[in-house]
C-alpha cells in the first residue's frame, strides 16, 4: 500500500483559489487526492499529449543520425537535448501517403487527409487532438487548446472544419486565470500591466492554505506560483513591447519586424503557457503551430527571413543561418522539456505523463517534400532513448505513431486516418 493510503484532511476549495477577478486552479497536490481506502484501486494517472509542428520543417542532415538504434550519435540538433537522451526518441522514415509536397501539407499534419495539395477537391477530416479529446476531453476545464504563433492552427474537427486557434497568450492566461465580472477582469488586467502579480491577490487564501499541506506540496505550490509570475513577466513585457514606437532610421526600411520575426520570443512565451495549463491539469490536449515568417529573426548572425533560409537551395550562406535559427529552436523545445521533467506530479514527473510530438508537415523545406518527416517524441511513459529509423521509400504512415500515442492516452482505438497498426518499435515503458 502506497502512502496516499493515508491523507489528511483535503485543504480548503480543493482545486481553486478564487478573489475578485480571479479563480487560480492548483496544481494535483497529494493534499487534493481523494482517499484510497485498503483494497481499493487508485486511480490511474493523467495521461497527456502535445503536438507541436515547425511548419518549415529542419535541416535533415542536422536532425537525423546516420545509425539506429540507442546507440546513436546525437546530430547538431538533438545535441541541445542530450542530457534528456534518455527521455526521447528520434524517429525517421515517417510520411503521409497521398499527401503531396506543398506547404498545403499542414492542413493534413494531425488528420493524414489525403490531397491537401488540390484545394478544390480537398475535404479535411478530424485531427488527432481532437479525436482524443471526444473520448477525454471531458475530465478537464479545457478539452483541449490550440495555440499558434502563426495566425492558423492544427486542429480539426470531425466534419473538416478548422477549430480557431488562440494566437495570444495573454487571451489564453486570461482565460485560464481570470474570472468574473467585465469590470474585474478589466482591473486584474490592469493591475498586471501595472506590475502586479495575481498571486498579490489571491495571497491571503494561498497563505491560510500552506498548514495543511505537505512539505512536498509546498514546494509545488512554490514552484507553480514561481511559474505564474515568470510568465505573467513575459507577458507584461512582451505587451510593453508591441506599445513603444519603432524607432526611425535615415535608411531604406529593413525586412525585419521585431514582433512579428522574433518567433523564439514567441515559442518560449507559449511554452511557458503550456507549462501553467499542465500543472494544473486545465487540459490534457495542446496543438501549437510554431511561428514560420519571412521576416528576419532577431537572433545573433541571422540576415535573411526564415522562409528564405529554409528554401536555401544548397546555398551554403543560407544553410548556415538556417542552422543558427534552427538550433535556437532546439533549444528553446529543450528549456520546455527540461522544466516538465523537473516539474513534480504524484512521485512522477510531467514529463513521464506528457508526449510530447515534435514534428512538422514537410521533410524537406526546401523543395516542399513531404516524405521522411522529422519525428522526436518525448515524454509520455514510452521507452526512449533511440532512434527508429525506417525506410523513406517503403515507410509505414506516421498515423502507426497517432495510434500508439492514442493507445497511450488510454483510448482503445486501433485505428486513425491512414495507420495500418501501431508504430513498430515503439514500447511503453
Amino acid at each position: 500500500m502506497n502512502d496516499r493510503s493515508i491523507t489528511t484532511t483535503p485543504v480548503p476549495r480543493r482545486h481553486f483559489l478564487r478573489a475578485a477577478g480571479v479563480t487560480m486552479a492548483l496544481p494535483m497536490l497529494d493534499a487534493l487526492l481523494p482517499r484510497v481506502r485498503a483494497g481499493e484501486k487508485a486511480a490511474q494517472p493523467p495521461r497527456r499529449m502535445i503536438c507541436i509542428c515547425t511548419p518549415l520543417g529542419v535541416y535533415p542532415p542536422c536532425f537525423f543520425p546516420e545509425q539506429a538504434g540507442k546507440d546513436y550519435q546525437l546530430t547538431p540538433y538533438l545535441e541541445p537535448l542530450n542530457d534528456l537522451r534518455d527521455d526521447f526518441t528520434v524517429i525517421s522514415g515517417l510520411s503521409h501517403p497521398e499527401v503531396g509536397s506543398s506547404h498545403d501539407s499542414i492542413f493534413s499534419f494531425l488528420t493524414a487527409a489525403p490531397h491537401p495539395e488540390i484545394r478544390a477537391a480537398f475535404r479535411n477530416s478530424i485531427s488527432l487532438d481532437q479525436f482524443a479529446a471526444e473520448h477525454i476531453g471531458d475530465r478537464t476545464r479545457f478539452s483541449s487548446l490550440s495555440l499558434s504563433a502563426e495566425g492558423f492552427g492544427l486542429s480539426w474537427t470531425r466534419s473538416g472544419a478548422l477549430v480557431p486557434p488562440d494566437l495570444y497568450p495573454a487571451t489564453v492566461f486570461a482565460r485560464m486565470f481570470l474570472e468574473g465580472r467585465p469590470d474585474e477582469v478589466e482591473a486584474q488586467s490592469r493591475r498586471l500591466r501595472d506590475g502586479q502579480s495575481i498571486l498579490d491577490t489571491i495571497r491571503e487564501q494561498a497563505r491560510k492554505m500552506q498548514p495543511a499541506l505537505g512539505s512536498r506540496d509546498r514546494e509545488k505550490v512554490d514552484e507553480y506560483f514561481t511559474s505564474v509570475r515568470d510568465l505573467e513577466q513575459r507577458l507584461v513585457s512582451a505587451e510593453q513591447w508591441s506599445r513603444k514606437p519603432k524607432p526611425k532610421v535615415e535608411v531604406a526600411p529593413p525586412t525585419n519586424n521585431l514582433n512579428s520575426a522574433d518567433l523564439i520570443g514567441k515559442n518560449r512565451l507559449l511554452f511557458d503557457l503550456i507549462h501553467l495549463a499542465l500543472q494544473t491539469d486545465s487540459t490534457r490536449l495542446i496543438t501549437m503551430l510554431l511561428l514560420g515568417t519571412s521576416l528576419v529573426p532577431p537572433i545573433a548572425g541571422v540576415s535573411l527571413g526564415h522562409h528564405d533560409l529554409s528554401h536555401h537551395g544548397q546555398d551554403p550562406a543560407k544553410i548556415g543561418q538556417l542552422k543558427t535559427v534552427e538550433t535556437e529552436k532546439m533549444k528553446t523545445l529543450h528549456e520546455f522539456l527540461t522544466k516538465l521533467k523537473s516539474t513534480d506530479e504524484q512521485g512522477a514527473s510531467l514529463l513521464d505523463r506528457t508526449m510530447v510530438f515534435f514534428s512538422s508537415n514537410l521533410g524537406n523545406a526546401s523543395n516542399h517534400s513531404t516524405r521522411n518527416l522529422p519525428v522526436l517524441l518525448a515524454g509520455g511513459g514510452f521507452k526512449h532513448g533511440q532512434h527508429l529509423a525506417f525506410d523513406p521509400a517503403n515507410p509505414p504512415p506516421l498515423c502507426n505513431l497517432y495510434v500508439s500515442m492514442l493507445q497511450r492516452l488510454g483510448i482503445e482505438s486501433d485505428a486513425f486516418g491512414s495507420s495500418t497498426s501501431t508504430l513498430t518499435g515503439l514500447e511503453f515503458a
